[in-house]
């Protein structure tokens, strides 16, 4: 079952044993790890970290049909983003030309610390991580953010060496 929110679902269609099924992190695939990872930190964001991300995944557990639990891959991504976006934002700072932090559009901003995040620490490859965090932002940011997403992320490897993996 797929999460992305740009594949229209008909709940009505489904039957009563496909809308009681619980998802779990190991029925995602990385596309739809990632989205969720995205919907939580939004989450997280939105209440301004005032929730904790256990209670918020705890809410999305009962009222999506999942089971992701606090050792599963997407708590422990969303958690490192949050622990870590006083850091990831100051890697984006300076990559921004003729553009304050503070008129990044939330769901962008959240993109752009994610991706960083994935650059940094996981292996995937470079190519891939941007391709993936254009998608997100064509999804879930605002109109043509994509465009924006794709340049501070290309200006991110340029600048930072360390970040680029093949």
């Amino acid at each position: 079952m797929n999460l992305n929110e740009n594949e229209n679902l008909n709940v009505n269609s489904l039957n009563d044993q496909e809308r009681e099924k619980t998802i779990t992190s190991a029925d995602l695939s990385r596309a739809d790890t990632r989205s969720l990872v995205f919907h939580l930190l939004y989450a997280v964001e939105s209440f301004e970290y005032e929730n904790s991300l256990d209670a918020i995944v705890d809410s999305y557990n009962r009222g999506f049909n999942l089971d992701i639990k606090v050792t599963d891959e997407v708590f422990t991504i969303a958690q490192q983003v949050v622990d870590n976006r006083d850091s990831l934002d100051e890697l984006i700072k300076p990559l921004l030309i003729n553009w304050r932090f503070d008129r990044i559009g939330v769901a962008t901003k959240l993109i752009l610390r994610f991706a960083l995040w994935e650059m940094r620490e996981q292996d995937t490859p470079t190519i891939v991580v941007m391709n993936e965090f254009v998608e997100l932002a064509k999804c879930f940011a605002e109109k043509d953010a994509h465009k924006f997403v794709n340049g501070i992320l290309d200006k991110a490897v340029e600048q930072m060496p360390e970040l680029k993996k093949n």
